[in-house]
């Protein structure tokens, strides 16, 4: 039987759409499918595969501690869970971390933490949350809650109420909402789907301000940018935003489903037992590549050249602007960079759409955030000569198009 790189009608809920490319093993940062075609990855895994396919390291670690003990509970704890905590609680003012497997769950502990500090510091009453306007924070109730695109949302209400939407980088807004009845602020450095808008150093600091001074946790959504995608431990130093609560996932367990929820002593000291856990949250083998994995994206000398091939894409980016003119504003820092994509007049589709299908079947893979601006998450180990080659086929690809 011939293998197919393309199935559809997978034994999956319809929401995932019906067709996928199946892919095989990766080397660097290509992936090849089951019959051997070979694709330059410029989405990671949605930002997973920081650190590429094929690592000796990672996969060595996953193997030694498999073979010592794959699983504890939250009952217990294994050396790898407990030396990632240590590490995770050095990098800013935290005292405890809450492990769980993805994006979702890590906001989901944030809201829970932050509902409990408000009511057990300022009582009944204080339990408010404030989003912004194109922010994404997961797919399950209470992250939903702070997702405010309507196409994930109207359909699933009612959702967890005391959720209210402010307009992003609107620095007048902020002070004039908010007070001490509001729990949380939960906010993006840069929208991941929200079209790569990026904060402003301006809103960072209202921000810093205006939860000091009502004492409204700050809970950073670092789930996309965190763990050296900017060129920064976190991107929230990138605009000097002080978080209270720091979520991370997608780097961070090297492609295996890992979490952090990152909290303060003030919040700390007022949690029980019992007020939240995961069976699986802490994973010994997800940790112990995990602890890998932070060994080489947090070495200084990587984030400088992090920062560097950031420079670098964004000129790639603008020389690409340069050629079309439907290409629009450019978007992102560091390495989550991309651009809008203005479909022409008389051309009959999406442009962006087609371009990302295009690419595909050139042996380029993207990804799309908002509308249509194309997001660009290469591994954090990809080249300038690489870049230069994804650039090619994506230059190529816009010309057959546009003819």
């Amino acid at each position: 039987m011939i293998p197919q790189n393309i199935i559809y009608n997978a034994a999956y809920p319809r929401s995932y759409g019906n067709e996928f490319t199946l892919f095989d093993h990766g080397e660097g940062c290509y992936i090849y499918d089951v019959i051997g075609k070979k694709y330059l990855d410029f989405g990671s895994g949605i930002a997973v595969n920081s650190l590429g396919y094929g690592r000796e390291d990672l996969a060595k670690a996953a193997y030694e501690q498999m073979k010592k003990i794959p699983h504890t509970s939250n009952l217990y704890t294994s050396e790898a869970t407990l030396l990632l905590a240590d590490k995770l609680t050095s990098f800013g003012n935290f005292s405890a971390v809450h492990f769980g497997n993805s994006g979702t769950e890590a906001n989901e502990a944030a809201i829970k933490f932050a509902r409990l500090y408000s009511k057990r510091k300022k009582g009944n009453g204080n339990h408010k949350i404030i989003a912004f306007e194109c922010g994404f924070h997961g797919r399950s109730m209470g992250a939903l809650s702070c997702t405010y695109n309507p196409h994930y949302r109207e359909d699933c209400e009612p959702l967890v109420p005391g959720v209210e939407f402010l307009p992003y980088n609107d620095v007048e807004t902020l002070k004039k909402t908010v007070n001490s009845t509001y729990a949380a602020i939960i906010v993006e450095v840069i929208q991941g789907e929200g079209g790569l808008r990026c904060m402003t150093p301006e809103f960072a600091e209202a921000l810093n301000q205006v939860c000091a001074a009502n004492d409204v946790l700050l809970i950073a959504d670092e789930v996309q940018t965190g763990l050296a995608r900017t060129g920064y431990p976190f991107a929230s130093g990138m605009v000097n935003l002080n978080p209270d609560i720091i979520t991370l996932a997608k780097p961070l367990g090297g492609g295996l489903p890992l979490s952090a929820t990152l909290i303060p002593e003030k919040v700390n000291e007022l949690l029980q037992p019992g007020d939240h856990g995961s069976t699986f949250g802490g994973n010994p083998v997800a940790c112990a590549v995990a602890n890998q994995v932070l060994e080489v994206l947090l070495f200084p000398p990587f984030l400088f050249e992090v920062m560097e091939k950031g420079n670098y894409l964004k000129k790639k980016i603008q020389e690409l602007k340069s050629r079309f003119s439907c290409i629009g504003e450019l978007k992102g820092a560091g390495m989550l960079q991309g651009f809008e994509v203005n479909t022409p007049a008389g051309y009959d589709g999406d442009l962006s759409k087609d371009l990302i299908k295009k690419c595909r079947e050139n042996g380029l893979l993207l990804l799309r955030s908002g509308v249509n601006v194309i997001r660009l998450a290469p591994p954090l180990v990809i080249s300038e000569k690489e870049l230069d080659e994804g650039f090619d086929i994506i230059a190529k690809c816009m010309e057959n198009k546009l003819k």
